[in-house]
């Protein structure tokens, strides 16, 4: 690259790694937080859950929306949008004076993060050029990495130090810090021009939210309840009312060919398995240290961070092996490990264990996270064609987060069922009864990581879609 297209790469990598990092740190901020925030705002482990799920509900139903557009209107346009959306509603989450407006202010911030999320990953695959691809993917997902880290360390030092409100208030001066840079330093791109697919945001929200709404009440209600089936099987219904609008739409927002290649597909397996463990084993693992453990919010932050530094340390590395070995090996490794780690946490999780005895399995955890996130990016552009990376980007967002919120809502019902809030042995024995489903979906995923191309199959693909004609 000359010197210009490189400033421009390196100021595109910087801009939209940050971004990334503000989402990824008020994920798990909020999880150390959540006991904090039930002790003040009051709540059930329902209201908790709402908390995540309001947030990773909303952004995993628009992020096919927030891709789209930007394909239409702009992607810097929509990705300042998307900041400004995202910093206003941390401030309303920080000046939340009950549970209820918390979780409205949580789904805004979703909404926000949605336009955000996809945006970034286009425009970084736009600005740097496929054969550097894998190291810049390795960045972004290291600088994600670091959101992660410091995600439980600063949310423990915030609610310790300060307040729980603090843990959103972090969010407004990194969002009004970006916002006048993303709009001088970026350059403006299209997609190919399609008007918004409404009738299928509309069939894929209603469905999404049927399904989750479904899991998380299932305990309290009784699965065999007619609000619970009635919820599950229209959420069900209308997903695949979406999938069939999608397959005959002129302008679908998902196109259904993207699953015909093997690559996409499986990627987006092994992304939704992912998500799924770790959303849901981090919802309740963040709060074992403090409910189960009897330590400060700092305490517990401090003694996550074998799990949650890890990814900021290898992701990098990993992005530049996708580029040399392929992503199959490493995401296969990266999800087998986890497995192996909830596996071996819910086995010496008590409320009397040495600390000691989970640092293996925490860090083992944090290793595998890391080796899936870049190499996945990496294999998701290497599927489709450049212009599509936008489309690519929130389909595989949108299934990830999804993973993410079944993950936490099913978690949470196995917990529900086996245990409760009332004293550390009950709070760990329905943690150590929930972690093994998240241990059978990571091996899935394993598996379905074993479908993915080669590194030789994708090189030929990411060759064949450069030199294919663009459809009209």
């Amino acid at each position: 690259m000359s010197p210009t297209p490189r400033r421009h790469a390196l100021w595109t990598l910087a801009i939209v790694s940050i971004a990334l990092f503000m989402t990824s740190l008020d994920n798990l901020v909020v999880g150390v937080a959540l006991p904090s925030i039930r002790a003040d705002l009051g709540g059930s482990l329902e209201a908790l859950e709402w908390t995540v799920n309001a947030y990773t509900l909303s952004f995993a139903v628009l992020l096919l929306t927030g891709a789209a557009l930007g394909d239409r209107f702009g992607r810097k346009r929509m990705f300042v949008i998307g900041l400004g959306l995202f910093t206003a509603a941390s401030a309303a989450a920080a000046l939340a004076p009950s549970i209820d407006a918390l979780v409205a202010a949580r789904a805004i911030q979703g909404v926000g993060a949605a336009i955000v999320l996809p945006l970034t990953l286009t425009l970084l695959s736009e600005a740097v050029p496929p054969a550097r691809r894998g190291a810049a993917l390795g960045v972004w997902a290291g600088i994600s990495g670091l959101g992660v880290a410091l995600g439980p360390l600063v949310g423990g030092a915030v609610v310790e130090g300060v307040s729980w409100h603090w843990i959103f208030w972090l969010n407004v001066p990194i969002g009004l810090a970006l916002i006048p840079l993303a709009a001088g330093r970026l350059t403006e791109s299209f997609g190919p021009a399609r008007a918004l697919d409404l009738r299928g945001l509309a069939l894929v929200g209603a469905g999404l939210f049927g399904i989750v709404f479904g899991v998380v009440r299932g305990q309290a209600l009784g699965w065999t309840s007619a609000p619970i089936l009635a919820s599950i099987g229209a959420g069900v219904a209308l997903v695949a009312a979406f999938v069939a609008w999608e397959l005959r739409a002129r302008a679908p927002m998902l196109p259904m060919r993207f699953f015909r290649e093997r690559g996409f597909s499986a990627t987006n397996g092994v992304s939704f398995a992912m998500f799924f463990g770790t959303f849901g084993a981090v919802f309740l693992l963040s709060q074992f240290f403090q409910t189960g453990q009897g330590l400060s919010p700092l305490e517990s932050g401090l003694r996550t961070l074998p799990w949650t530094a890890m990814p900021m340390f290898v992701a990098p590395v990993a992005g530049l092996l996708s580029d040399r070995i392929g992503a199959r090996p490493l995401m296969a490794a990266g999800l087998a490990l986890q497995a192996v780690a909830l596996g071996w946490l819910a086995a010496v999780s008590s409320p009397d264990a040495a600390y000691t005895s989970l640092i293996v399995p925490l860090a083992m955890a944090g290793f595998g996270m890391a080796l899936v996130f870049a190499p996945s990016a990496n294999a998701i552009l290497a599927s489709v064609r450049p212009e599509q990376a936008g489309q690519a980007s929130g389909a595989t967002n949108a299934i990830r987060e999804l993973g993410g919120v079944l993950g936490v809502a099913v978690l949470a019902s196995v917990f529900s069922a086996h245990g409760s809030y009332a004293t550390p042995q009950a709070f760990t024995d329905g943690v150590v009864a929930a972690l093994p489903v998240a241990v059978v979906v990571l091996a899935i995923g394993a598996a379905a990581a074993l479908f993915v191309p080669g590194v030789g199959a994708a090189r030929a693909r990411s060759g064949a879609v450069v030199a294919e004609p663009v459809e009209a």
